[in-house]
């Protein structure tokens, strides 16, 4: 279960209103991507079965079937109606499911996290910093958010490095709540959003 950074913002009023808006009307900051919904839980149930994908993220339901996966993307749809979660899926050419995106916000705490994964066959090819840049970047001015907070396994170097050329600060190590209550030690970082714009021109 995704858990608010561990920096404590508090957003006034018109902020929190303000992100919890802006998360019900997102739209996606990639082509190809547009929001879950049940036409895709299918695709998505391919896409998380393969270890290679879900195997480092600790959020997702277990076991990983029709039922369950329909159920986490009922709940984001839910969420996101209340402005606190978003899940986008992206397509392939073919529309098949090729990855996903879910966006934890905390609008009284100006506060989002994104976990996220993408087929086996499109990693490891040199797209995963700009597409990560570009959801950081989405995150702090699409969503209004002040301040991202990430996570990664202790052995997910490939993620560890993306996130840290995007500038986040490495911030030690936190315990991740899977579904099933059972725990997860994981790398931490966070990152303001007065740091991006610092660091990307923004």
């Amino acid at each position: 279960m995704s858990a608010p950074p561990k920096t404590v913002l508090v957003a006034s009023p018109e902020e929190e209103a303000a992100i919890r808006q802006a998360v019900r009307t997102a739209q996606p900051g990639s082509p190809d991507s547009v929001l879950a919904g049940p036409e895709h839980v299918p695709g998505l149930v391919t896409l998380l079965s393969d270890p290679a994908v879900s195997g480092p993220i600790y959020d997702l339901p277990r076991p990983i079937n029709a039922q369950t996966v329909g159920a986490w993307v009922a709940e984001a749809q839910a969420l996101r109606q209340k402005g606190e979660a978003i899940l986008f899926v992206s397509l392939d050419p073919a529309g098949e499911v090729a990855g996903y995106s879910r966006f934890s916000v905390w609008p009284d705490r100006s506060s989002a996290e994104i976990v996220g994964g993408r087929r086996a066959d499109l990693q490891s090819r040199g797209q995963g910093s700009s597409g990560a840049a570009r959801s950081f970047g989405w995150m702090f001015e699409a969503l209004g958010v002040r301040l991202v907070g990430l996570t990664a396994a202790l052995d997910n170097v490939r993620s560890a490095k993306v996130i840290e050329a995007a500038g986040f600060v490495r911030m030690g190590e936190r315990d991740s709540v899977r579904p099933d209550g059972t725990i997860r030690r994981s790398l931490y970082w966070e990152l303001t959003r007065d740091q991006w714009r610092a660091l990307h021109g923004a």
